[in-house]
């Protein structure tokens, strides 16, 4: 099963994703997770996604696409995966589906969690505060929404006109959140 997640920052897609991708036998792939090392790792490629990160700005499809590549070439992507943080643009998304059918496959659906935007900004001014994350201040939260709606909201028609989107309420407990999402990807009780 291939899967992408998409939402806004702060949504919850990672928390879901660690526990939907073990409920699927799937790697759960955030690219998120794969920059935030980069950035760590002092190269300079590293430095040059880390200031994009603080930033609050998106990574150039180039550099994402060469990191998704790769990594969905690995062999434990053979029987899917779970997409977290990519696509983030209608040509990434269009990138996506070119390389996944030049390997003759294609996504199962797409997951979009909603979330209303003030719930988000605490959800994420919490998330700085209890993680020490430095790319979880207010003035980069904002920043990082206002991009998201700018270049990744279009997506939501994209993959609806393609008759994938799945939408998932992404507001209340974990568990709640949870619930919908089985439903919605087809891995849980209906």
């Amino acid at each position: 099963m291939r899967i992408v997640f998409l939402g806004p920052p702060g949504a919850g897609k990672g928390t879901q994703a660690v526990r939907l991708a073990k409920a699927l036998s799937v790697p759960h792939i955030s690219t998120g997770d794969m920059l935030r090392a980069a950035a760590a790792g002092g190269t300079d490629l590293g430095r040059r996604v880390k200031a994009i990160i603080e930033s609050g700005a998106l990574v150039d499809d180039g550099t994402m696409e060469g990191v998704v590549a790769e990594r969905l070439a690995a062999a434990d992507c053979a029987r899917g995966f779970l997409l977290d943080g990519y696509p983030r643009t209608v040509a990434q998304a269009a990138y996506l589906a070119g390389l996944l059918g030049s390997r003759g496959s294609s996504l199962a659906h797409v997951c979009l969690f909603d979330v209303p935007r003030d719930e988000l900004i605490e959800r994420m001014l919490k998330r700085g505060r209890d993680t020490g994350r430095t790319d979880d201040t207010r003035e980069t939260i904002l920043r990082r929404l206002d991009v998201y709606t700018s270049q990744t909201e279009p997506l939501r028609a994209y993959y609806e006109r393609a008759g994938l989107l799945r939408v998932v309420n992404g507001t209340g407990s974990p568990e709640d959140v949870w619930a919908r999402l089985q439903r919605a990807a087809g891995a849980g009780p209906r």
